[in-house]
C-alpha cells in the first residue's frame, strides 16, 4: 500500500493537530448514505419549510455504505502512517450524525470540547467519560463530510494546535485523566488558537489528533450539513516514553506537548 501522506502533511498533523484527506471516499458512497439518513429524518428533503430544528441527531449506522466510507485504501494508508500498522481497529460503524439545518435559532451544542474515550464511574453518562494522556482507547478523531460543506454551512471549528494544550493538562493527571466536563471547564483558560473551518466536498475526511479542541457552529447556508465524527479505536496502547523503535506521529504530538512544559 503506497503512502498517502507527505512528510509535510505528517509534520502538520504533529504540530497543528489535523490533516485533511480529499476524496477519501466516493460521491456515490456519500449519496447512498444521504438517502438512508434522509429517510430517518423527520423533515421533507425537498421542502425547506419543514426544516424546523437547527440540529437533529441520528444514531449509529452500520449499513454497508457507512462502513465502506471509512474503510478505503486511502484512509488505511493514512491510518498506518499516523498510528502505525496493526495498531488500530477498522471502523464497523459510523458515530452519531448531528445533521445541521439552516436556522436563525442557535443550536445548543456549540461549545468547545475534546472528545473523550473511556467510561468513568457512570458509564452511561457521556459527560463523565474520560480521556488520559495516552489517549486510552482512541487513536484519532475523524470529521467525515457526507455533504459538501462551505464556510456558511456550519462547518466544525478546529482550534489549530490545541491538542498540545490538552497534552499539558492531561500530563498532570495520570492514568485516570480528566472527564469531559473537567476538560470543558478548563478550555477558556487555554491560549487563543487559530480557528480553521472543516470545509470540503462530500468524501472529505479530516484526521484529527484525539486531543484536538473543536466546536460546532450555527448553519447560515442553504443546504443541510451531514457530517459524522467517529473515533478510530486503538488496538492496544500508545507508547509515549521509553520506546525502542521510535514514535508514530500521534505519539510524537503527545511527546511534543510534554516536552514543552
Amino acid at each position: 500500500m503506497s503512502e498517502i501522506l507527505s512528510k509535510k502533511e505528517i509534520e502538520q498533523f504533529i504540530h497543528n493537530g489535523f490533516v485533511r484527506i480529499d476524496n477519501a471516499f466516493s460521491q456515490d458512497v456519500a449519496n447512498a448514505i444521504l438517502d438512508i439518513l434522509w429517510n430517518d429524518l423527520p423533515f421533507e428533503r425537498s421542502n425547506p419549510s419543514t426544516w424546523t430544528e437547527p440540529v437533529i441527531r441520528l444514531g449509529m449506522y452500520t449499513q454497508q455504505p457507512f462502513v465502506d466510507s471509512l474503510n478505503t485504501e486511502k484512509l488505511y494508508s493514512a491510518f498506518n502512517q499516523l498510528i502505525g500498522k496493526d495498531k488500530w481497529i477498522p471502523c464497523r460503524s459510523v458515530g452519531t450524525f448531528p445533521v445541521r439545518f439552516p436556522s436563525a435559532q442557535k443550536p445548543n451544542d456549540t461549545g468547545k470540547h475534546v472528545d473523550v474515550s473511556f467510561p468513568g464511574n457512570v458509564p452511561n453518562n457521556y459527560f463523565e467519560w474520560r480521556v488520559n494522556v495516552k489517549s486510552k482507547g482512541r487513536a484519532l478523531l475523524m470529521l467525515a463530510l457526507y455533504s459538501d460543506v462551505s464556510e456558511n454551512d456550519g462547518p466544525t471549528v478546529i482550534y489549530e494546535g490545541s491538542h498540545i494544550d490538552i497534552v499539558k493538562l492531561l500530563s498532570q493527571e495520570g492514568d485516570s485523566g480528566l472527564s469531559f466536563m473537567e476538560i470543558a471547564g478548563k478550555l477558556d483558560e487555554l491560549p487563543t488558537r487559530k480557528e480553521v473551518y472543516a470545509t470540503g466536498k462530500a468524501g472529505t475526511v479530516y484526521l484529527c489528533h484525539p486531543f484536538l479542541v473543536h466546536s460546532a457552529q450555527p448553519h447560515r447556508g442553504l443546504t443541510p450539513k451531514f457530517m459524522a465524527q467517529p473515533p478510530l479505536l486503538l488496538r492496544g496502547e500508545l507508547t509515549i516514553s521509553d520506546s525502542d523503535i521510535g514514535y508514530t506521529p500521534v505519539e510524537k504530538a503527545i511527546r511534543l506537548g510534554i516536552e514543552e512544559q
